[in-house]
């Protein structure tokens, strides 16, 4: 048996997928790293899929705006209420979170990891007395996360290794192991592959003069003359479309047929249009947002507002709040942060103005909680709380009619 053996071809399979040689040129993609190819034959990666507008702007916006936003540290107070607290922490996370990086920076910079290749690692550095001095952020391509078999979940950085608690984790979406990440990217490859071979299709055709491919048939005599015949095809096409002159003479039963589609048979720009509604739904973003308003209408756009504080950012602000919230103070501490996004449900000035009235006459708001809201300053005497005091039980209100003929 021994001696058979010395003659058998040796197996060359991966152990994940045994049908996968571990030679493959694609082994990196098989293992869910690198470009990735879809099926319209472009190569999508980060860099790829950032060239298209909309993803370009769907990333900076979300990215963008959850960076901006404040972030303070609250205490519960023993009442029910609650306290800002001015701390170190507090200005690390408003300020900045290092010697050389802001905390709007740090911020769109997590998110716009998220967003692309689906994961934001951010190291957490104490003192020797537990305190949080600095945060900084990781290259979550060199990260890799692993579960032993204890359960924990460690963080491995080349030689380094990190404890979960000393790590920021936001993961776009989990795969069922619990440690993977799946990136928005990734996943959508061929969405994402459509719009990119839709815009190179449309630069080619717009540089050859909008002109198709088109085959060329005459009583050619060899092979040598039909090269030439085609160049001389090709280099008059591209001159005639440079000087914008429609028309080019053919010799005497030369015919020249088109073989492509152009943009307006292809309908480029309604493959675009639909890119971008693709993209939108990719990442919970209203079309108007990525600067598509064949839908928006001045009625519904404020409606789309309200969609993507409530759909959207809110999704990702609870993620990032209970991460910190997590990480920062441990389970069942009367510390948290939290992110303020009254200023992204902001409406009109009329309706606003309304709203704050409303909550001041009816006891819900005082005027210093309001005035700080529109940039304005506090005011004495207006930290109480003020209810209208016409609204009485029926019967007990005061007698306002003419006097009697006595009187």
């Amino acid at each position: 048996m021994a001696f058979f053996d010395r003659f058998r071809k040796a197996e060359n399979r991966n152990l994940e997928n045994p049908t996968a040689p571990v030679s493959a040129n694609d082994f990196l993609q098989i293992m869910g790293w690198g470009d990735l190819y879809a099926s319209s034959g472009v190569t999508v990666n980060v860099d790829t899929a950032l060239g298209v507008p909309a993803v370009w702007a769907a990333v900076n916006f979300i990215a963008g705006t959850i960076a901006g936003l404040p972030l303070h540290v609250y205490r519960k107070d023993a009442d029910g209420g609650r306290s800002k607290v001015n701390s170190e922490l507090s200005l690390i996370l408003h300020d900045v979170i290092n010697e050389d990086m802001s905390s709007f920076e740090w911020r769109k910079y997590s998110f716009e990891q998220v967003l692309t290749g689906g994961r934001a690692v951010t190291y957490i550095e104490r003192n020797a007395l537990g305190q949080i001095v600095n945060l900084y952020p990781l290259d979550p391509t060199k990260v890799r996360v692993e579960r032993l078999i204890d359960g924990r979940k460690i963080y491995r950085v080349n030689a380094k290794v990190y404890e979960a608690s000393e790590v920021l984790d936001l993961p776009f979406m989990l795969k069922a192991n619990m440690t993977d990440a799946r990136g928005p990217i990734s996943q959508n490859k061929d969405a994402i592959g459509m719009a990119i071979a839709a815009s190179r299709y449309g630069s080619k055709a717009f540089q050859s003069g909008g002109i198709p491919p088109a085959v060329l048939q005459g009583p050619f005599q060899s092979g040598a003359s039909a090269n030439r015949a085609s160049e001389d095809v090709a280099a008059t096409t591209l001159k005639l479309a440079k000087e914008g002159r429609p028309i080019m003479a053919l010799p005497l039963g030369h015919e020249l047929k088109s073989i492509g589609f152009s943009p307006e048979d292809m309908q480029l720009l309604e493959l675009q249009r639909f890119s971008i509604e693709q993209i939108a739904r990719i990442y919970s973003l209203p079309p108007v947002f990525l600067q598509d308003l064949t839908h928006g209408t001045f009625s519904n756009t404020e409606q789309q507002d309200l969609h993507f504080v409530k759909h959207t950012v809110k999704r990702w602000v609870e993620q990032f709040e209970q991460e910190m919230n997590l990480k920062f103070f441990g389970r069942g501490s009367d510390f948290y942060v939290e992110f303020n996004v009254d200023g992204l449900l902001r409406g009109d000035l009329k309706s606003r103005m309304e709203a704050y009235a409303t909550s001041i006459q009816n006891g819900i708001r005082t005027p210093n909680e309001v005035r700080p809201i529109e940039n304005m300053e506090a005011m004495p005497n207006g930290d109480d709380l003020l209810i209208q005091g016409a609204t009485v039980p029926l019967g007990s209100q005061p007698n306002t009619g003419a006097p009697n003929a006595s009187a």
